[in-house]
């Protein structure tokens, strides 16, 4: 069993749990002395298996049955997914075959798609891939990408270049194991709430206009054939909730693998994408807020900024002496352009070593080699243009970096105005879960330098990684977990941030590096050179 599956499995109340499970049935087949129908004795063999509130046959199983025992023999294998005592025969094969039931983990990301195979018998990952998002080409944002689906035919490519992009991971995650899609009798997908809508085939209208709600927040009874996917059509589909317009299934779904409907004490948890969401609570209360501040980190401020990929710089330092700057890229090819980790890491060491004051401002003198004069005004050279993959320089602009100084004021603004909503202070949070690219990547300790995540010790920081798939993961193969979702969706409170003065007032604070109120940031200390 993998080991994120059997550390969660251990701790849970109800163990290995999933969503589909297999039961081998020997049934005798009709004679004059027996006038039960193969149908009729599968239907008995799932009652003993616990499906004593009813449960569903449909037609294409009874006749597969049919089919199977006219070649194979009385011994079947049979896929039963059950709700409480309510069950439904998704799929039957030869027992001979012993053919283990396989489920789809899906992170629907706005920008990327992430793919998990689970063999669901015994728990364990069986392969895992990524795509990119095909809905990009009509808009690098949600918004853009909403006011394209209020168009004409635009809510329809959006939603079937979604699925078709799905259809197309669920047939390569099979392929390197030799497994045909129609043998994924389950499926569990986690996204923000627009990526949810176009999943479901909703519209996304109501989500950037007043009242900003969803058409709806949690979806049940979903199946492959329903949401068009290329996999066994009885499967059933879970889709993670949506508490809002902000707040989507994917978050959920991180509380959830992070242990939010366990813990005793108060945490926080912060996932940065197209917004910065942050959660904080433990087991029997949780409040939450959204706000602006992801688009800094995924390559929307900086114009050589780029998602994490084979050539982006993702660290930087900063010699304090001769400012000589050391970059790494993934891959270590010659650098593309600059990714969110190491944005932060650049921001952090300007800062550190003079480069800029305590208000953002570049301090170089004209006629320094770093310092570039643009259509913008001034800009740090963080790569010459005879070191990039271009040919062009890579550079970091006063415009940029104002505008990111905005971000992680807004960033650290959020998480104050959540943790004062109710009375406490950053040194009582014990533990704070950071999701998505932004926590596997980033240096906690250079965010705290400027001032975007609060000074507490930095062993206090848990990177998640993709807290969304590995929420939908769990989904699969947990009802401790399935319900968790649910009882999170139930426990979480929303915080308004956009009528709240307090958070105004406490956003101009944030805007000076790392803070107008420096004791906030002990151990950031006078380190300007």
């Amino acid at each position: 069993m993998d080991a994120f599956f059997k550390n969660h499995l251990d701790k849970s109340v109800n163990g290995h749990t999933p969503l589909v499970r297999s039961i081998t049935v020997e049934i005798i087949p009709p004679s004059l002395k027996n006038n039960t129908s193969p149908a009729e004795s599968l239907m008995r063999a799932a009652e003993k298996a616990g499906c004593t509130g009813g449960f569903e046959l449909p037609l294409p199983v009874v006749r597969r049955l049919s089919e199977i025992m006219a070649r194979s023999g009385p011994q079947i294998r049979a896929a039963l997914y059950q709700q409480g005592t309510w069950g439904r025969i998704v799929d039957v094969s030869p027992a001979s075959e012993n053919r283990p039931v396989y489920g789809a983990a899906v992170d629907v990301g706005s920008t990327t798609l992430v793919f998990a195979l689970i063999n669901l018998d015994l728990a364990e990952v069986v392969n895992e891939i990524s795509l990119p998002n095909p809905q990009i080409q009509y808009g690098a944002d949600i918004l853009t990408r909403a006011h394209y689906a209020d168009k004409g035919p635009g809510l329809e490519t959006l939603v079937s270049s979604l699925r078709n992009s799905i259809n197309q991971g669920l047939r390569e995650i099979c392929r390197e194991p030799g497994i045909d899609p129609r043998w994924i009798l389950a499926a569990s997908m986690a996204g923000n709430t627009s990526m949810t809508h176009y999943l479901l085939g909703l519209p996304v209208s109501t989500l950037i206009r007043e009242p900003y709600v969803p058409v709806i927040n949690r979806v049940q009874g979903l199946t492959a054939a329903g949401l068009g996917l290329d996999m066994a059509p009885r499967a059933p589909v879970l889709v993670s909730p949506n508490k809002g317009s902000y707040f989507g299934g994917d978050l959920m779904a991180g509380l959830a693998a992070a242990g939010f409907n366990q813990v005793e004490e108060t945490c926080f948890l912060v996932d940065v994408g197209t917004n910065a969401e942050v959660v904080l609570g433990q087991k029997d209360w949780l409040i939450g807020a959204a706000g602006a501040a992801g688009p800094a980190l995924e390559g929307g401020v900086a114009s050589m900024g780029m998602v994490a990929a084979p050539g982006a710089i993702d660290q930087v330092r900063i010699d304090r002496e001769s400012k000589e700057v050391h970059y790494r890229t993934i891959g270590n090819l010659p650098p593309q352009g600059i990714c969110g980790s190491g944005l932060i890491d650049l921001y952090a060491e300007m800062f550190l070593s003079g480069l800029i004051d305590f208000q953002g401002k570049l301090t170089l003198p004209r006629g320094h080699e770093r310092l570039m004069e643009t259509d913008e005004g001034p800009a740090f050279v963080v790569a010459p243009a005879g070191e990039t993959a271009s040919g062009r320089p890579i550079l970091f602009s006063g415009i940029e970096i104002d505008i990111l100084t905005r971000s992680k004021a807004g960033m650290f603004t959020i998480l104050s105005t959540v943790l004062k909503s109710v009375g406490l202070t950053f040194d009582q949070i014990s533990r704070f879960f950071v999701a998505g690219t932004f926590g596997q990547y980033i240096n906690p300790r250079m965010a705290v330098a400027v001032g975007m995540l609060p000074d507490i010790p930095l062993d206090r920081y848990i990177p998640l990684g993709n807290s969304s798939l590995k929420g939908a993961m769990l989904a699969l193969v947990s009802a401790d977990t399935r319900r968790a979702i649910h009882e999170i969706w139930d426990r979480l409170t929303y915080l308004e941030l956009n009528v709240n003065q307090e958070f105004m007032n406490r956003f101009s604070a944030a805007r000076f590096i790392p803070h107008t109120h420096k004791h906030l940031f002990p151990s950031v200390g006078s380190v300007i050179r």
